[in-house]
């Protein structure tokens, strides 16, 4: 495999395309990775030993359930997928891609399954959230991670405890979206952003 021609980022996603160095079988190989549920949103197929299969209301039922458990594990979650890109469509071995235009598929792609990493929180910040706590403070959780991971991680910390709840939790108790749960109430509130950290100056990862 040669260099990528091109590659792509974004929020949810990164994307690159190679170029296979096959000579039986020539063209471009997409491969995309990125949040589990983006990706497989992406996904028209699944591989399974080494054959594809059409992604039924079975396989999302079976992919929610392992994003579920793997995540409640406090593990951080990559969904991985790619596509063989037709010859006729995209002729090897200088079709122009262009990264801004976006010439290429991002849809209809084989879903290949997730891979799993653990970073796990430093062994101080139990005792230093619970001195918290006891100060009064309130811990707010600041994290990049999905929800479903940074709950679990929360609660072996112990940020989230026996009654506290997170917005997620809120909207299933009251059957709302969430959009619907009022952010203003005295409860404990997460952010889902891209940066990492707490409230009151204290660093907890």
């Amino acid at each position: 495999m040669v260099p990528g021609t091109e590659s792509v980022t974004h929020l949810m996603y990164q994307l690159s395309i190679n170029l296979m160095d096959d000579h039986r079988n020539p063209g471009y190989q997409l491969t995309m990775i990125g949040a589990p549920e983006r990706i497989f949103d992406r996904c028209s197929t699944v591989l399974v030993n080494g054959q594809e299969q059409r992604i039924s209301s079975a396989w999302r039922q079976a992919f929610h359930h392992a994003f579920v458990k793997i995540g409640g594990m406090g593990e951080r979650l990559i969904g991985v997928c790619d596509k063989r890109l037709p010859v006729s469509e995209f002729p090897p071995p200088e079709f122009p891609f262009d990264a801004d235009q976006e010439n290429f598929p991002h849809t209809d792609l084989r879903f290949l399954g997730m891979v799993s990493t653990i970073d796990p929180p430093r062994s101080s910040v139990p005792e230093a959230v619970a001195k918290c706590h006891t100060a009064g403070v309130k811990v707010i959780m600041v994290t990049g991670d999905h929800p479903v991971t940074a709950k679990a991680v929360a609660k072996g910390i112990g940020i989230i405890r026996d009654r506290s709840e997170t917005v997620e939790d809120i909207a299933a108790r009251l059957g709302v979206p969430v959009s619907d749960v009022n952010a203003r109430q005295d409860i404990l509130i997460w952010y889902w952003l891209q940066l990492i950290g707490s409230e009151a100056g204290i660093h907890l990862f």
